[in-house]
């Protein structure tokens, strides 16, 4: 895979707790969904302190930093750019000191009306740096001001007030989290693009219930909070000193829910419970199902780390070609998507993958991987293997055919980029230089995900966009519901 993946949010409310390390420790189990920034904001109720900066959650935070920043509410986030530049400037949370303290934001994934909420901000064009920061400047906006004489008890309510003023105006993916002095919120979009759940944290004889949420389930199992339920799409949960509460600020006809389809193939890990399903089984179920569309005499099954490993054991279970590991992953090398040429990410390969030659030499292969993108890192990994002595190689994709950009908080590049856009079957076969190629049906890949009525968004393999998206309209890029709206880097 070489596209970038969704950023990963997290919140806190646990009063009595140190709610920086709970945060540092969430923020480390999502760091797969983002690493070129982290960042996290802390509230004692009086004041709200913003740390954030370029790199990995454990170089951006030490125990000295996370000292400083006390208090009993938290929202973190780690990073990847989609809309924004990746610096120092576009890290989050965002902050607005607007009212008596102000409010902080940290978002996953991406608007797709940007340009209609610049102008009805008054935002000049190309003054917009990213999407969460457009947010947060219509918040700011919306804050009542110039009220000297307003209590405490009247101006808590805001946040709340202002979210359901600016939310139904926003369009696309976005799994927010939101923090002022007495509340966390966290607030799904009506499609559900990008997940987000809510845990609990015990009360203890010393301390009160807890309450967290976070992108993935495992970020709540590192802190020792109770995996609860899945945020609904178009759901907002307040959390304060009052406990839980669900809102609903979107019209009912906008909720339709479309998770990602490549949470489940890609992006999520594999311990992650989404639509009440862990990953890791879908996975498995995919290469068994992968296993039965063309079938191929081979000596061994092997899966490309890390996400294409389950797809293989499913694959060895259900055709009976034994399973072995044919490939070493250097574990403090990031995912290739970080290098910002074909060439590098090509050497990316080689130096965060090494081949097992005693398993490969004189075989017939079947790889399996999670999917292909460009075909830079998978055209490099064949040859690795050739040059390892591997009579065969049968790559096999536990996923569709990826055509289409997605524009719901996917880095992914135009069409002309994608290899399985401008190639047919047989040319990607010669051009990755693997005697047969097979990716999992689309039927296939629903049924391996095992969770009837479910909806999904699958409009990189099909076109699809369930949402309008900002996209030039082009000879051979029309898509069902696109606006004539410019396409964001």
């Amino acid at each position: 895979m070489e596209a970038k993946e969704a950023c990963g949010v997290f919140a806190v409310y646990a009063p009595g707790r140190v709610v920086s390390h709970l945060t540092f420790d969430g923020l480390y189990a999502l760091q797969h969904r983002g690493q070129e920034s982290a960042g996290m904001a802390v509230s004692d109720g009086e004041a709200i302190m913003v740390m954030k900066d370029m790199g990995l959650v454990a170089k951006v935070f030490d125990e000295q930093k996370l000292s400083a920043l006390r208090g009993s509410m938290a929202i973190g986030h780690t990073r990847y750019s989609t809309a924004g530049s990746s610096d120092w400037q576009h890290a989050q949370p965002v902050f607005r000191g607007v009212g008596r303290a102000g409010f902080a934001l940290a978002h996953n994934g991406n608007l797709t009306n940007t340009k209609e909420l610049g102008e009805r901000a008054g935002i000049l064009p190309g003054l917009v740096s990213s999407d969460s920061d457009l947010v947060a400047e219509m918040m700011g906006m919306a804050y009542p001001s110039g009220d000297a004489e307003r209590t405490r008890a009247e101006e808590s309510g805001d946040l709340e007030r202002v979210l359901g003023e600016v939310l139904p105006l926003v369009e696309g993916a976005f799994s927010f989290v939101l923090l002022d002095t007495e509340r966390i919120i966290g607030v799904r979009d009506p499609n559900g693009f990008r997940p987000l759940c809510l845990g609990r944290l015990d009360a203890t004889d010393e301390l009160e219930t807890g309450w967290v949420l976070a992108s993935e389930s495992p970020a709540l199992d590192v802190i020792g909070a109770t995996f609860i339920r899945e945020l609904e799409p178009g759901e907002m949960v307040v959390i304060d000193a009052n406990g839980v509460r669900s809102e609903r600020p979107f019209a009912a006809d906008r909720v339709d829910p479309r998770l990602c389809i490549f949470e489940f193939v890609y992006f999520a890990r594999p311990d992650t419970t989404l639509y009440g399903n862990e990953v890791h089984g879908a996975r498995r179920r995919m290469g068994q199902l992968l296993a039965s569309q063309r079938p191929v005499a081979a000596d061994l099954v092997m899966g490309v780390p890390d996400s294409g490993v389950p797809a293989a054991e499913g694959y060895a279970l259900a055709s009976g070609i034994p399973y072995g590991q044919g490939l070493v992953k250097n574990r403090y090398i990031g995912r290739t998507f970080i290098a910002p040429t074909q060439a590098e990410r090509a050497n990316g390969v080689r130096r965060k993958l090494n081949p097992l030659r005693e398993n490969i030499a004189g075989k017939r292969l079947v790889v399996v991987d999670d999917s292909i993108v460009r075909g830079t890192t998978t055209r490099a990994l064949v040859k690795m293997l050739r040059e390892a002595g591997a009579a065969e190689v049968h790559l096999r994709i536990s996923s569709p055919p990826f055509k289409w950009p997605c524009y719901y908080g996917i880095d992914t590049p135009d069409r002309s980029k994608l290899l399985a856009a401008i190639k047919s079957p047989e040319e990607i076969t010669e051009y990755l230089n693997v005697d047969s190629l097979e990716y999992l049906s689309l039927e296939h890949l629903v049924k391996a995900i095992d969770a009837p009525g479910a909806g999904f968004c699958a409009a990189c393999l099909t076109g699809e966009y369930p949402v309008a998206v900002p996209v030039a309209i082009g000879d051979h890029d029309v898509v069902e519901g696109a606006t004539s709206a410019t396409a964001r880097s």
